[in-house]
């Protein structure tokens, strides 16, 4: 239930309801009901603030939401063609970006959001608007700011996505990136970098990994479950180990990445002989697709819970492959996807994990029930990688 308190003419107060569903959760048709509090409580100087209970709203890559808004002005009379509404996401490093802005019939997007934003309208006093095609920069926090004449008030929506952090180095070894090139290495395997948040919750889940890596902040952390002496200390609390912000340019660790659900799908391709690494880019590509991303076969883990206990191939020249269901002879007791390195490109034989898109790209409805959700662990079968 929203309760709401007035004061004053002309006031503007905006209203932010928010959906807190866990990523492992079906979504209810109480959670779907929930709304958060919000208190509107009036200064000595008689401006109206506005105070919203922290929360967010989930959804994954190629899906849609509605970040939600709502205000009330008065006099009630008030000529609705004279309500603005403006929305910006909000960066860690406070910089406003546009997204969409409204005056009367009048809509705008910007940017990377053009096309793919609109506002929902569900009558008087609705200011929240629908994000369409999601994607992985859209994770973040938004504010929703409603003018009225010379009154205006704002409210915060922070959009979470279900999906997966893994950490990542390149051939040349570990610690050999620095931010600006751990953003790039992110970007070429379908993913971006972690917040902290992200990482958080993934360390809650079950990721332990001893090499810190950068975040989206400029940060740089590592998440321990069971802490030891070559990981900072074996006395030392479990946790996330942060090194603070680091120097972007001359510094350099590894990095945490972040990816979603895939418009696609990964499969292990099924030959009768293993192959080098070029012949395994022909073989997917004579199946009409492509050598599968390591962010897409950790997304492929988690989202469409892929199971193979054989070692193949990925676009970046690593041997990987994900379990789902742990069994001896598969690489240890954990769920994961496990890691066996770099090999030579030409000389070394293996399978090849292919991925193929979606011939179209059509987002999924909100009623999508997520699939099982399974712990984020990333292994290769030893936890001090």
């Amino acid at each position: 239930m929203l309760c709401t308190q007035f004061f004053g003419l002309a006031a503007v107060t905006c209203m932010v309801r928010a959906l807190a569903l866990p990523v492992s959760s079906h979504i209810t048709d109480t959670e779907k009901g929930r709304r958060k509090v919000v208190h509107v409580l009036e200064d000595e100087s008689g401006a109206v603030i506005v105070q919203t209970a922290p929360g967010k709203v989930v959804t994954h890559r190629g899906g849609f939401i509605t970040l939600p808004c709502r205000y009330h002005h008065e006099p009630e009379s008030s000529d609705p063609a004279r309500i603005r509404i403006k929305w910006t996401k909000v960066t860690d490093a406070f910089q406003f970006v546009d997204v969409f802005v409204a005056l009367g019939r009048q809509q705008r997007t910007f940017g990377a959001y053009r096309g793919r934003v609109l506002l929902e309208d569900d009558g008087p006093g609705d200011a929240s608007v629908i994000i369409q095609n999601i994607t992985l920069q859209d994770y973040g926090r938004y504010e929703c700011e409603v003018t009225n004449d010379m009154e205006d008030d704002t409210g915060f929506v922070n959009l979470d996505l279900e999906g997966v952090v893994f950490p990542y180095h390149p051939r040349l070894g570990r610690y050999k990136l620095n931010y600006h090139q751990a953003q790039e290495v992110c970007q070429q395997q379908d993913a971006i970098l972690a917040s902290h948040g992200q990482l958080h919750k993934a360390w809650i889940e079950g990721l332990d990994w001893c090499n810190a890596g950068w975040l989206e902040d400029g940060s740089v952390q590592y998440p321990i479950s069971h802490p030891r002496d070559q990981c900072g200390r074996k006395d030392a609390p479990a946790g996330v180990r942060n090194y603070g912000y680091r120097h972007k340019v001359d510094e350099r660790y590894d990095a945490f990445c972040f990816t979603s659900n895939l418009n696609g799908r990964v499969y292990f391709l099924k030959r009768f002989k293993k192959v080098s690494y070029s012949e395994a880019a022909k073989a997917c590509q004579r199946d009409g697709s492509v050598v599968a991303k390591v962010g897409q076969l950790y997304a492929a883990w988690r989202v469409q819970l892929l199971d193979r206990c054989e070692a193949g191939w990925l676009e970046d020249g690593s041997i990987r492959y994900p379990i789902v269901n742990p069994r001896a002879r598969c690489g240890g007791p954990e769920p994961g996807v496990r890691n066996l390195g770099f090999p030579d490109k030409k000389f070394r034989l293996y399978g090849v994990y292919c991925f193929r898109k979606n011939k179209e790209s059509a987002a999924m409805p909100p009623t999508q029930q997520p699939n099982k959700a399974i712990s984020t662990i990333a292994t290769n079968g030893t936890r001090n990688l």
